[in-house]
This record gives structure tokens, sequence and C-alpha cells, in this order.
């Protein structure tokens, strides 16, 4: 009961929001902008369905994966990312359901939370296998994340983003360096409606193979507290998976 009595306590003070809406989602790239001191806000996906066929092909599901955020000062977040339930099925062979990973990030923002045309941002995280029959220690994975915005004319942002993971290798079990960089453009089409677009690559320094990717999506605010999203990403590399839908929300309290 006492996580459930913080988080309603922090909801019913919290003040009303002096900034726009930013969320993590819908794109890969992350927002460099944080949660004001006592606000919650909550960013999740109803579903996402992601093909692989490389030969063999792979269906994933996942349900409600979700993202909460606590503001804990004018420029520092606490996030808790949750993964309730997740179904694999490699075609021809066992599938396998349960629940995801478990994450835990801290965004700090440089510069940019209240102004000006750019925002800054420091992101390390740590991840905990807890969906894994065979979680121990040493599967733990983390590292660094560090996204940028930028406003440019007639209406578009930038998003860039640098992403340092350290992801164990359950076949050779060692751990692997990847690096994930992205790109997202993005603009008001109409009223509340917008859009993007996105390039992501992720290159694997131990087994040298790079995947690209290829996203776009929609956006619909509703209010100044919710905003609606649903997308499309699409693999640009044979090691990237084909394909992936999504459709979610962002809600601030």
């Amino acid at each position: 009961m006492a996580p459930t009595w913080i988080v309603c306590s922090i909801i019913t003070l919290a003040p009303p929001s002096a900034r726009p809406l930013s969320a993590d989602r819908p794109d890969v790239t992350e927002s460099p902008y944080t949660v004001e001191p006592g606000r919650a806000q909550v960013e999740f996906s109803f579903a996402e369905w992601t093909r692989d066929d490389d030969g063999a092909r792979t269906d994933r599901w996942s349900l409600a994966p979700m993202n909460i955020k606590i503001g804990l000062t004018e420029r520092v977040e606490a996030q808790l990312l949750l993964a309730p339930w997740s179904w694999i099925d490699e075609h021809g062979a066992d599938h396998a359901d349960g629940p995801g990973p478990a994450g835990l990030r801290f965004k700090l923002n440089l510069w940019g939370n209240d102004g000006g045309d750019t925002a800054l941002a420091v992101m390390p995280f740590v991840v905990f296998p807890v969906g894994d029959p065979a979680f121990a220690p040493e599967r733990i994975e983390g590292g660094l994340i560090v996204p940028f915005a930028m406003e440019l004319d007639w209406g578009f942002s930038l998003g860039l983003m640098a992403e340092f993971d350290f992801v164990w290798d359950a076949d050779d079990r060692v751990y692997d360096l990847e690096f994930v960089h992205s790109a997202a453009l993005g603009r008001d089409l109409f009223g509340d409606l917008g859009g993007f677009i996105e390039y992501v690559g992720v290159l694997a320094a131990r087994r040298g193979d790079y995947q690209a990717s290829a996203n776009a999506g929609l956006t619909l605010g509703i209010g100044q507290d919710v905003q609606l999203d649903c997308g499309i990403g699409i693999g640009l590399t044979e090691s990237a998976d084909d394909l992936r839908l999504f459709a979610g929300m962002t809600m601030r309290f």
C-alpha cells in the first residue's frame, strides 16, 4: 500500500504544470526534458508487435510496457520501466511468455528545461532481467543515454540521441558494448496532431554487426496532460527486426 499512497499523494499535491507535455515515447529518441517536481507522468503502449524473419520467423508481443516518471527536482526525474507481459513465438520452435525486464533510470537536464532553442540531458540507467528464469546478478545491464533537442525553422524540431549500452550476451556469457544512435524529425501537422520520422542505428562492438531501422508515427494531444500515439518501424538491414507496430498513451498527473 505504501507505493500507491506515495503516488496518490504526489498526484493530489501536484501544482499546475508550466511546461509543455514532453514524452520519451513514441520514438526511440529520448527527450531531454524532465517532469516538474511534485508531478508524475506515465507513458505506456497498449500493445507492441514485432516480427523478424531471417529464415525462422519470430513474433514478439508486449502488452502495457510502461515508463513511470516522478519529478524530483527542477532538473532531475526518476523513471521506473516495467514490461508486465511479453510473448515470443519462434515459428517451428518453442514460445515463451511472462514478464519482461525492469529498468531504473534517472534523467538530469543540463539546460533547456524551461526555455531556449536547445536542450540536453544525461540519463544513466540499469536493467534487471526479472522475467528471465536464468536471472543472475551478472546478467544485469546498464548504460548511459545522452538526448539532445533543437527547435528548427518552419515549425520543425530535431531530436538526437547517443546511447551506450552494456548488454549481456547469453550465448557467449560475456558483455557486449552497443552504441545506439538516432535522429528524429518532428512537426505539428494541424491542430493537436503531430508527426515524426526517425532513423535508428545500433552498432555492436563485439559482434561487429549493424542494425538500422526507420520509424514514423503520429501523436495527438488531448488537453495539456494527455497524448495518444501510434507508429511503425521498418528494418533497413538484415539483422534488424523487419516490422514493428505500436500504439500507446502518455498521461501527466
